[in-house]
């Protein structure tokens, strides 16, 4: 019974020893330890306070802006331009808005060029029929009065995307554009008409450009004008 009772004070050590070495080498716990991130419960993204209405804009007819508030319902919270370009991606894999806005803001610039110099031949091609009717017709206009257009860019400030959604097949964006222009219609001689101002001026474009998705053609066509109010 002795030699038992020694075996089993001898094994208890043995068990104490190793339960002191696990402690020292695993440590023990402070409440101080860092957390592993818990992937399902991220930080929650703050609601977006859209105020501002979504703008769908008529073609221009005479060279004068004009357009119309066209505002969807939308739930509180959502954002209906990110949900317009996940509609627009989904039916184009290959859409990018920031490749489509630097794009836009390319074109603008191309198409006031074009339409200040009288251009039709470079409008056609980036411009759907009833818009390039629209400016050809003032272009015309101007040249039977003898007026030409000094429209220049001294400023792009901003191009944003404010509308995005799928018609059908075809895919509808409409950016903003916000730039400091010098617009002046002069005479044959160069002066400018009377009451035309050629100081810097704010304009606030709202165009609106199209593209079928399902066309192999990656051209998007500008289909509306008009501006700001």
């Amino acid at each position: 019974m002795d030699f038992q009772f020694i075996d089993i004070v001898f094994f208890a050590m043995v068990a104490l020893f190793l339960v002191l070495r696990l402690r020292a080498v695993l440590g023990k716990r402070t409440g101080t330890e860092r957390r592993h991130p818990d992937p399902y419960t991220g930080p929650q993204p703050l609601p977006r306070k859209d105020g501002d209405n979504v703008i769908a804009l008529p073609d221009r007819a005479d060279g004068r802006p004009e357009g119309r508030s066209d505002a969807r319902a939308e739930a509180p919270g959502a954002d209906p331009v990110a949900e317009g370009i996940a509609e627009i991606r989904a039916a184009d894999r290959g859409f990018d808005e920031q490749q489509f806005a630097a794009g836009a803001r390319a074109a603008f610039e191309m198409i006031l060029a074009a339409y200040g110099a009288g251009d039709t031949k470079a409008l056609r091609p980036l411009l759907n029929d009833e818009v390039y009717g629209n400016f050809a017709r003032e272009i015309e206009r101007r040249r039977q009065a003898g007026e030409k257009l000094d429209n220049q860019i001294v400023r792009m400030r901003a191009a944003d995307i404010v509308e995005a959604r799928m018609d059908g097949r075809n895919a509808l964006a409409t950016v903003k554009f916000t730039t400091d222009q010098i617009n002046v219609l002069r005479d044959q001689q160069g002066a400018p008409l009377e009451g035309q101002s050629t100081a810097p001026h704010e304009v606030i474009d709202l165009w609106t450009f199209a593209r079928d998705t399902r066309s192999s053609d990656p051209n998007w066509l500008l289909v509306a004008t008009g501006t700001a109010h």
